[in-house]
């Protein structure tokens, strides 16, 4: 139970559940830098779940939203540079989830929000197709004109769009 006059906990009360924003980590000392380069993460938003999202999230606004399926990131090895950089995200799984409340929810942050592009990242396999369709529905409920990108990763790895 919450006490009278704090706000409800985000997420169910998961602490893991809270939103915030991340900083990108700093820069490797040099001598680090003679080591292979291993990647930095583009992440720059807590939670990324669309379940967990809050509709009102205020790093959405002036945002270019990427929305990716859960398998993307695993299948495509520079997903953080080639897809998550300069945007914010929200990820599931239109085969596990239900693609009627991701319309619904992604209508809600467009239309509350100021989002200026939406990215679909989805994988090749037919039962992906449901996170561009729900995008699509969303843009269309919002009545907002907002430019949409569909890119297909294959099961190889393969950038397609």
């Amino acid at each position: 139970m919450v006490p009278s006059g704090d706000p409800a906990p985000q997420g169910g009360g998961c602490p893991g559940s809270r939103s915030r924003t991340l900083s990108p980590r700093a820069a490797p000392p040099a001598s680090a830098a003679a080591a292979p380069a291993s990647g930095q993460s583009r992440l720059a938003h807590w939670p990324v779940q669309l379940h967990l999202v809050p509709v009102g999230a205020p790093w959405l606004d002036g945002a270019d939203l990427l929305v990716a399926a859960d398998c993307v990131p695993f299948a495509y090895a520079r997903f953080h540079d080639d897809l998550l950089a300069g945007h914010a995200l929200v990820v599931g799984c239109p085969k596990l989830d239900d693609n009627r409340f991701y319309a619904e929810k992604l209508g809600q942050m467009l239309a509350r929000s100021d989002v200026r592009s939406v990215t679909v990242a989805r994988m090749e396999v037919p039962c992906c197709g449901g996170i561009a369709m729900a995008a699509r529905q969303a843009i269309a409920a919002s009545g907002k004109a907002i430019p949409l990108r569909d890119v297909v990763v294959g099961v190889d790895g393969a950038l397609h769009g």
